[in-house]
């Protein structure tokens, strides 16, 4: 079977549910105003590609690979990134929506999360190590034996992370959000 390799294309309003993407390797291309939701990433490499104003939702990402993706005002609902493949795997999000997924066990280091929100998102075992939460909402997202060595969260809200089941060395909080560290204590702050 033949395999695509596309380059420096724009794809531009294509709904992909019904003019499915092709196998292969897309590199350097940006897709604007795309239907994508319950599309099925199977081996497909995006490298240096840019997605703006899509919608993943439910998307079938086992075996995808992202290497050094961006993603901007894209609807990523329900996404599980930890089925993709994990060499090079490199991706940021600006104001995008995450809801419902998963980067279970993932290695993201330095990874930029601007202007989203990431409500009910798994990040048990993900190593953030140096990853940014610029303006976002982690309402009932899971942290649990997570490594957040060096992660900037000064301007999320609504997390609750347990600093005794979470590697928090070094990672910047500011106030009032640092409350959430304390969440688990169950005590009233006034």
């Amino acid at each position: 079977m033949t395999r695509a390799y596309v380059e420096d294309e724009q794809f531009e309003a294509i709904d992909f549910q019904k003019n499915h993407l092709a196998k292969g390797e897309y590199e350097n291309c940006m897709f604007r105003n795309c239907q994508l939701s319950e599309c099925d990433f199977n081996e497909i490499i995006f490298v240096e590609c840019e997605f703006q104003d899509c919608d993943f939702s439910m998307a079938k990402l086992r075996s995808a690979s992202f290497r050094d993706v961006k993603f901007t005002r894209c609807k990523l609902l329900g996404l599980r990134f930890d089925e993709c493949h994990p060499l090079l795997l490199s991706f940021s999000f600006e104001g995008c929506i995450l809801n419902f997924s998963s980067f279970y066990k993932l290695k993201m280091k330095g990874t930029l999360f601007k202007d989203c929100k990431l409500e009910e998102v798994d990040f048990v075992e993900t190593d953030l190590t140096n990853a940014r939460f610029e303006h976002c909402d982690l309402k009932l997202s899971s942290f649990e034996n997570t490594i957040l060595t060096g992660a900037d969260l000064r301007t999320a809200i609504n997390y609750a992370i347990d600093p005794q089941k979470n590697r928090i060395k070094k990672a910047k909080f500011s106030m009032p959000g640092v409350i959430g560290l304390l969440d688990q204590y169950d005590i009233i702050i006034e």
